[in-house]
């Protein structure tokens, strides 16, 4: 069985009237519904001397103003079953620890109150066995202490040692009715009298510091609960702030528990029964028949009225939501801003719709949406090809992009035994690009407004659809087709494509001239699998590098060698006898890319998977997907001084190689 270490508080016995007592602190059995074993405490006996005892228990620790005394002396009691330890009052505590003992032992009305002594263990157990007390933190003076032995007597201080025999109890008892008879007999002389009068005197002046004592005790005690109150307040407001519930379950709970101190386990439990209540009212309930399957406001039916009449896809929870249909973009205007003087202000008297929604809002939002789908559309057409022989890369800043190719190591050394290892040759080589914002604006005007023109406002975001997405087709095809059909020129001061051997400076052997055909797409499929890899640009490191040894997949093509391309790559398209010794002969099969933006009818390039090669890099900073904002409230100067909402559309992107290796062009020669 698992052993566990548990905490406890356990009654011992109660408080004499004098001096130091003999006290049993704890017996075999059960306490607290923990089961201690005359063994196990037998072996914690040597753990109960020095423990301090205290005037209470503390939520926030003990404090040393109420110390008021010191355990010693702990010893076994066969016949008891228990643990006997000596209490000697000690410290600001042992006189309130002593006056209470007087009275308690004093008094012989009944009931009593139930004051007594708690021990404060530290104990591992299996079930409800308790193995080994641990430690021993404290036997505090309490109110209905929990459990444990009894009180057993005094020991009067002018005793030295621990413990006393029965005769000369009797004898001290003898002594103490002599000198009490004495007392009480007339005498002559006055000084007993005097005597007794010092006394009493004294047991005043020591009632009197008392109750001072206690009235201090109460005022620290006020002062704690007061920081207790504090610090469950702070607990409090953590607790509702990771608790995510509603504000108004939150305000709830801030009413029940403000001003008062409570166990965190209590306002644990409230916020998991809050939490439970919630989500059984928040999900499907049947009510006289019906079900109710969501909840909907004012915005969210607005949103799909807008969405509906826009052509724009709505939210997956609103699919099925019932909303009456709006006529046009111009009841929307008006609804939202009672503008109906067109002034391309807000006025809250002629507003038919009171919602936290806006005019604006609403529109950008369908027309975001219209773009997300626009941009699907057209991607299924093919105009997302590049998306297939690039690699996507998000930027948090629009500082210069430096793409770092990381050489290899072609082959290690061999080390003889006692030789140095060698250093290995190899570098980087960084190429860089700059983020170009692209954009611009679509005047929404109130003329388009009055006129109710949905269909002409519906059809902005597809056009800025195709647009961001052919800008990106643009510039990855020009990487192909700039200066002269040999690319940009990269870090190592060669053109991209270009046929200077690679084991010269800038030499990438990635050029041909040959036209298109099963024979030379092979050949142009041999030359990327041996392009060696980079190892360090540097004299003596040109083309050192091991191959590459991956074929390319992609074929790109013109629009005119589209079909010519798909019988090399897709042999079953050509009607031949010999068909399928030609698919052996033409290496492994690819995918043919037609490049909108070519417009050589001859010229072709063949690209490697960019998931294990990547050569060509786009780069974003606010999203693959073009922007769009709309500025049009009574603040806007557009809307002052032209009548007009304005569409803005924004593209951040930055385009650039990375690596000529994945990359071969043919640049044919037209007959």
């Amino acid at each position: 069985m698992q052993e566990l270490q548990h905490r406890i508080n356990l009654g011992a016995a109660r408080v004499n009237e004098k001096g130091e007592f003999e006290i049993l602190a704890i017996t075999a059995g059960e306490g607290n519904g923990w089961h201690f074993s005359a063994s196990t405490l037998q072996k914690s006996v040597s753990l109960w001397d020095g423990a301090e005892t205290f005037i209470d228990h503390h939520w926030f620790g003990h404090s040393v103003h109420d110390l008021a005394g010191v355990c010693h002396s702990p010893r076994w009691d066969e016949q008891a079953q228990g643990i006997k330890l000596d209490l000697k009052p000690f410290g600001p505590g042992a006189e309130v620890l002593r006056e209470i003992g007087k009275q308690i032992l004093a008094s012989t009305e009944h009931p009593k109150p139930h004051v007594g002594f708690s021990a404060d263990v530290v104990f591992t157990a299996q079930g409800k066995d308790v193995q080994e007390i641990l430690r021993v933190f404290s036997v505090d003076l309490v109110v209905h202490p929990a459990r444990g032995g009894e009180f057993i007597r005094e020991i009067y201080q002018k005793m030295k040692g621990n413990s006393m025999s029965q005769s000369q109890e009797v004898e001290n008892s003898k002594h103490d009715q002599l000198t009490l008879q004495q007392v009480e007999q007339p005498a002559l002389d006055p000084a007993p009298v005097r005597e007794r009068i010092q006394r009493e005197q004294q047991a005043i002046d020591q009632l009197v510091r008392a109750q001072e004592k206690f009235e201090e005790l109460e005022q620290e005690a006020r002062k704690v609960g007061e920081l207790r109150v504090q610090m469950c307040t702070q607990f409090l407001e953590s607790a509702l702030a990771a608790s995510r519930l509603p504000v108004p379950a939150q305000e709830r709970l801030r009413k029940q528990f403000s001003g008062r101190a409570f166990e965190p386990p209590e306002l644990q439990a409230a916020i998991e029964d809050t939490r439970s209540l919630i989500s059984e009212l928040s999900g499907a309930a049947v009510v006289q028949g019906s079900r109710i399957h969501s909840m909907f406001d004012s915005g969210d039916k607005l949103q799909a009225a807008v969405d509906d009449l826009l052509g724009a896809p709505r939210e997956k929870q609103s699919e099925k939501l019932e909303v009456r249909p709006l006529t046009g973009i111009r009841e929307l205007y008006l609804m939202l801003t009672g503008d109906y003087n067109l002034h391309g202000g807000y006025f809250a008297d002629r507003v038919q719709l009171a919602t936290t929604v806006d005019f604006t809002g609403l529109v950008k939002n369908s027309l975001n949406k219209i773009v997300v789908n626009t941009w699907e559309q057209l991607g299924r057409a093919g105009y997302d090809w590049w998306s297939r022989i690039t690699r996507v890369e998000h930027f948090n800043t629009l500082n210069t992009i430096t793409g770092t190719l990381i050489g290899t190591v072609g082959d290690l050394p061999s080390v003889t035994e006692g030789a140095p290892y060698t250093e290995l040759a190899i570098g980087d080589s960084p190429e860089t690009a700059d983020f170009v914002k692209y954009g611009g604006y679509i005047p929404l005007t109130l003329e388009l407004i009055d006129r109710d023109e949905s269909r002409k406002l519906s059809s902005y975001p597809r056009e800025l659809a195709a647009a961001g997405l052919r800008k990106i087709s643009s510039l990855v095809a020009a990487i192909f087709s700039v200066n002269v059909g040999v690319g940009p020129t990269l870090a190592d001061t060669g053109a991209l494509f270009n046929t200077t051997a690679v084991t010269s400076a800038g030499g990438h052997a990635n050029l041909r001239t040959t036209a298109l055909s099963a024979s030379e797409w092979d050949a142009v499929q041999s030359a990327i699998y041996k392009q060696p890899m980079l190892v360090k640009n540097a004299s003596g490191s040109y083309g050192a590098g091991p191959a590459l040894a991956i074929n390319p997949r992609f074929l790109l093509v013109p629009r005119n060698l589209q079909l010519a391309a798909m019988k090399i790559l897709y042999p079953t398209l050509e009607n031949a006898a010999n068909i399928y010794s030609e698919n052996m002969q033409r290496g492994q099969p690819g995918d043919v890319i037609t490049v909108p933006e070519w417009s050589d009818p001859t010229n072709w390039a063949a690209v490697c998977d960019p998931m294990l090669a990547p050569a060509i890099f786009v780069g974003e900073r606010f999203g693959l997907l073009p922007e769009i904002f709309i500025a049009g409230d009574d603040l806007s100067p557009a809307v002052f001084t032209n009548d007009e909402h304005r569409l803005k559309v924004r593209h951040f992107l930055a385009v650039w190689v990375n690596d000529f290796r994945p990359l071969h062009k043919n640049n044919v020669a037209d007959a």
